[in-house]
């Protein structure tokens, strides 16, 4: 047996690198003595993970992209299950990042990995890939999912799962950030248009010239875009200029960093579909969710794994009714956006229906704190497997 205890992670983007930072951290604090090593972002690097391997080699989004990388994600799944069973963790913990993460889990299945294997963040199983369901409960120990929904999808005989809350709310509760400083007699349009390069091509286009016509119509708007990565500056302004908007004439940039200050003092959003648009429901403001998708994509998903939902945005998958109105691939035009934006801004009434309606979401998602409970639960299956 090993002088220590040690758990492998894995973050393969990164809202898995957020959430992994505060475990590393409360892994440290519970268990001092644990090695946790694996693949992680900077905020789990930062947090004390033993990286083996960037989490930002591991980066790709939509189906096209992941087919041109499979070659180069082919060769890092090999070298990382070779290195975990030469490694041999009391723990493997997989956050989020399906596909690769599942088919990991299944091949260290098959070589009778001995220690336990975890997955937190629940493949949307609801969604689409029903069949995931039975191979989860058969390669997984245990599954940590965010949204009470997700636990009665599994058999409870088959599969340990947990609901250990969503981290955004205990986010939410501590954040004493003030609002971003915009004069008090404007109202803030916030446009999110994504995290990612390819995302910003897809959906920024149409949503800045929305934007800017939603800005000529109403001088007490005030636009800010959020822009996720330094870099991706220099890329906005040029797209704004290619749209013909040369001054910044009531228009800021605002970091990532300040995407909560933003949420607090925002009337209205138009954001890219993602965790973001939760994070604005609990923060109460009334949100456009716009996807813009590759005709192969789209064809893809409607036709070939027949993904056909009531609704798409996480915010209305919870509430079970539309609360934000959502524009995924053919939906999302122009027109439709700019009808909805206009509805928001020239109604008050809608525009208190609909935070009414975002108060529901924090009532249904508890006041939990994953990391404490997730790191508890790991302390005892690591107690359990030493102990044997």
């Amino acid at each position: 047996m090993k002088d220590s205890p040690s758990i492998f992670l894995f973050a393969g983007e990164a809202s898995g690198d957020l959430h992994g930072e505060k475990l590393v951290q409360q892994l440290h604090r519970e268990i001092p003595n644990v090695r946790i090593f694996g693949v992680g972002g900077p905020k789990m690097r930062w947090a004390g993970l033993d990286c083996i391997m960037p989490m930002e080699k591991f980066q790709v989004m939509g189906f096209v992209d992941v087919f041109f990388a499979l070659p180069r994600l082919f060769r890092q799944f090999f070298r990382l299950r070779n290195l975990i069973l030469k490694e041999n963790p009391d723990i493997v913990f997989f956050i989020d990042y399906p596909g690769f993460n599942l088919a990991m889990a299944k091949s260290l299945f098959k070589r009778s990995f001995p220690g336990k294997i975890c997955h937190y963040i629940c493949p949307s199983v609801w969604a689409w890939g029903k069949n995931r369901i039975p191979k989860m409960e058969k390669i997984l120990d245990h599954l940590f999912v965010t949204f009470p929904f997700e636990k009665e999808i599994f058999d409870p005989e088959k599969l340990k799962v947990d609901y250990v809350g969503h981290p955004l709310i205990q986010q939410i509760e501590n954040d004493k950030a003030p609002p971003i400083d915009v004069n008090q007699d404007y109202r803030v349009l916030a446009l999110f248009p994504g995290s990612r390069r390819k995302e910003l091509l897809r959906n920024f286009p149409k949503q800045i010239r929305v934007a800017k016509k939603l800005l000529d119509e109403h001088p007490d708007i005030f636009l800010v875009i959020s822009v996720a990565q330094a870099s991706f500056s220099l890329l906005l302004d040029q797209m704004m200029q290619r749209e013909g908007i040369l001054s910044k004439e009531r228009i800021l940039f605002a970091s990532a960093s300040q995407n909560s200050t933003l949420m607090k003092r925002a009337s209205l959003a138009i954001a890219k579909s993602g965790t973001n648009n939760l994070e604005l429901a609990l923060y109460g403001v009334p949100t456009i969710v716009t996807y813009a998708i590759d005709p192969l994509d789209f064809f893809i998903a409607k036709n070939l794994l027949r993904i056909r939902l009531p609704h798409y945005c996480i915010v209305n998958i919870i509430a079970k009714k539309r609360i934000f109105p959502e524009l995924y691939g053919p939906l999302f035009t122009e027109n439709a956006l700019y009808d909805s934006a206009k509805q928001f801004l020239t109604s008050d009434q809608a525009l208190q229906e609909c935070r009414e309606k975002c108060q529901e979401i924090g009532k249904i998602l508890e006041r939990k704190q994953p990391e404490e409970e997730i790191a508890n639960t790991l302390k005892t299956l690591l107690d359990e497997k030493r102990s044997t």
